[in-house]
């Protein structure tokens, strides 16, 4: 008999509900096989505008109910849910406006030209939907990046169904959202299967591994995320595999920065590592801090700041038991210290708190400081002090890939183009995919020039997962090439009948009205 599934609280780690079965492997193909029946319907680009708008709609209809569910299977707080949500539709209205536009589509004409050496054919190039989705949803991120997310959103949008695999955190509310897409694919003319959803570890697995899975779509673990990559590569027909594992997000604090601000930068890093737990993909987890009195001043402020910070819960046990783990081992090494403790507290909760180690012992590599070098999800950060920038730069080399890398900067910094600031914005762009100046990387804005990723392990592609240009992960080129009008697409008529964006013999045109 396949396992139930239970919806479980991690406030008190008892079980809520029976959600329903694991699904078997009969279920996981019933879904995939009904999805890529249901693929036709979502070639008309109108029809999947209002399908993702009525998936907002629908959403939004639904949020006391969603936001309640959600909130008593992850504890992450009514407040942060209600503007997950919040940016869950907005997400899928962006999505809905790329869809509308066509401009994904990236429609290239040119015309035949025997004069040119060597002659030219008639060439024309669009992208079509790759076919069925895998999504695997976030522990982290119940609605924002699951169910509803950007993945599927960005699938719909590129016109490709999606079978989702709900993460075991939350699934009365994955069950919930499901509900909606599928009441907002009816109400758009549209089979409702172009949204299925899956439960349980084995129907993950079998997932990807179905024939009619074109490309996934993933974020979470490290481990669980190069299992599905490997496996997604040793197909018998390998498949794109996008997915968002893990990121350390390091930080550098200029000496000018910390003498200028230590206070309030100790404090904004100190919201930063804590929102939602510590649990965000793009909390920062190593903090470069100058020794000497304004590094000293700036720990300083980043404990005060941690020292009022009440317990929180975590998404569950098993998060909660590796986050002690990890910090125990961490806090264990030879010259770390804990100025503020983290780690398993009372009442099933978790203690915020910072480790510090001298930036020299990052630097050799090879022992046991790489375990500093390694995220450790949940609220806790790792302050290390350099005395010489080129401690700094030694123990970059060591650093894996991140979706972020910060530097704070000092006022006068800001104005020299081959100074402090330029040479480590230089330094860091090579392991991050999201640069920022005097800020944190947590909150990741959805907008058309937003890039979410990294190099490995940050994601294993080169592709975002947030952004306009999320689409294009779903989609591939193809070229028509001399073939007469009557036997071309719509999308590649000279006339231009759906009114794209295009590129026709070297020049841009825009359809009439924009």
């Amino acid at each position: 008999m396949p396992a139930p599934v239970w919806s479980v609280d991690p406030r008190t780690g008892q079980q809520r509900e029976q959600i329903g079965q694991e699904a078997t492997a009969a279920d996981v193909d019933a879904a995939v096989r009904a999805a890529e029946a249901a693929r036709t319907g979502l070639a008309d680009r109108a029809a999947r505008t209002a399908l993702l708008r009525g998936a907002a709609a629908q959403l939004e209809a639904a949020a006391e109910q969603i936001v309640r569910t959600a909130d008593a299977e992850t504890a992450l707080g009514e407040v942060r849910l209600k503007g997950e949500l919040a940016r869950t539709t907005g997400q899928l209205r962006a999505f809905a406006d790329e869809a509308e536009d066509g401009g994904h589509l990236g429609v290239i004409i040119d015309h035949a030209d025997p004069s040119a050496t060597p002659p030219r054919p008639d060439l024309r190039r669009y992208r079509i939907p790759l076919g069925v989705v895998a999504v695997y949803a976030a522990s982290n991120f119940p609605l924002a990046f699951s169910v509803p997310g950007g993945d599927t959103a960005s699938a719909l949008a590129a016109g490709c169904p999606v079978v989702v695999k709900a993460h075991p955190d939350h699934p009365a509310t994955s069950e919930l959202c499901a509900a909606a897409l599928r009441r907002a694919a009816a109400e758009a003319g549209l089979d409702e299967n172009v949204l299925g959803l899956v439960h349980g570890f084995d129907a993950g697995v079998e997932l990807i591994k179905h024939p009619l899975v074109a490309a996934a779509g993933f974020t979470g673990s490290v481990r669980g995320g190069r299992a599905l990559f490997d496996a997604a590569a040793a197909r018998p027909v390998p498949i794109p595999f996008h997915g968002e594992l893990g990121s350390l997000n390091p930080v550098v604090i200029t000496r000018a920065a910390a003498g200028e601000r230590a206070g309030e930068i100790g404090a904004g890093l100190a919201g930063s590592m804590t929102m939602g737990t510590g649990q965000f993909c793009t909390k920062p987890g190593l903090v470069f801090t100058p020794a000497g009195e304004s590094g000293d001043q700036l720990v300083t402020s980043l404990a005060g700041a941690l020292s009022g910070t009440p317990e929180g819960v975590m998404l569950d046990a098993r998060m909660r038991e590796a986050f002690a783990a990890g910090v125990a081992a961490r806090a264990g090494l030879d010259g770390v210290q804990a100025p503020v403790t983290p780690g398993a507290g009372g009442s099933g909760g978790v203690a915020a708190g910072f480790l510090t180690v001298p930036a020299d012992r990052l630097a050799a590599g090879g022992g046991e400081y790489d375990l500093l070098l390694e995220e450790c999800f949940g609220p806790v950060t790792v302050i290390a002090r350099y005395g010489d920038p080129a401690e700094i730069s030694a123990a970059l080399e060591r650093i894996g890939g991140s979706l972020t890398a910060t530097v704070h900067i000092g006022g006068t910094e800001a104005e020299e183009p081959d100074g402090e600031a330029a040479r480590l914005l230089a330094e860091l762009r090579p392991y991050a995919g999201r640069l920022l100046v005097n800020g944190w990387p947590t909150g990741v804005a959805v907008a058309p020039a937003q890039h979410h990723g990294g190099p490995y392990p940050a994601t294993t592609s080169t592709s975002t997962s947030v952004g306009a240009t999320a689409i294009e992960r779903w989609l591939r080129p193809v070229v028509y090439q001399n073939t007469p009008e009557a036997l071309l697409p719509p999308e590649l008529h000279d006339a231009n009948p759906l009114g794209l964006p295009r590129r026709v013999n070297g020049r841009r045109e825009e359809p009439a009205g924009r």
